[in-house]
């Protein structure tokens, strides 16, 4: 089974009372992005929005980021 990474974006904002609104004001990323991210739907990973976020919050990107269990049936099925 492979891996992928997890955004964590969603417990740490829910954490600290953060909305998805306020980050995204505050880090002049597109909410739509932010949104993405704390609902983990993003696709690529931009290494600016990555750094952004990780400076706005004091946090490392091991925070933001983990690797869990892939669930895409896309591979495994036939």
């Amino acid at each position: 089974m492979s891996k992928r990474a997890k955004s964590q974006l969603k417990d740490i904002l829910d954490e600290r009372k953060i909305s998805i609104r306020s980050l995204a004001e505050q880090t002049e990323i597109p909410f739509e992005t932010v949104r993405r991210l704390y609902n983990d739907t993003t696709v690529r990973y931009e290494r600016n929005t990555l750094g952004k976020v990780c400076e706005a919050l004091d946090i490392d990107i091991s925070d933001l980021l983990v690797l869990v269990e892939s669930d895409d049936k896309k591979s495994t099925d036939k």
